[in-house]
């Protein structure tokens, strides 16, 4: 038993030494601010959102950050929880500012 558990220790000890069964870093992902038609979006643009029954929306920016703000209700969504998992783009499309 002994030999065992001076073995289980060397082994630890080796890992910890050589750096093995490390933990990898996670690079953080930022997601893009584009529409799904890859169109960049920025504050003040008008877009029709396709999530939260938000309708017309303007990107405005608060003291947390970018938020869609709906036209036809006020309610207000972060933009990152707009974001489609598959394509890491918005769930929005972007509308031509009216003449």
């Amino acid at each position: 038993m002994i030999i065992q558990h001076s073995h289980v220790t060397l082994c630890s000890n080796f890992n910890i030494m050589f750096g093995l069964f490390k933990k990898k870093e996670k690079k953080k992902h930022q997601p893009l601010l584009a529409d799904l038609n890859q169109e960049p979006l920025q504050e003040g643009d008008l877009v029709e959102s396709l999530r939260y029954n938000l309708g017309k929306c303007r990107i405005i920016s608060d003291e947390k950050g970018l938020v869609y703000e709906s036209l036809e209700t006020g309610k207000q969504v972060r933009w990152h929880l707009m974001v489609d998992a598959a394509t890491d783009l918005q769930k929005v499309k972007k509308l031509s500012p009216d003449p």
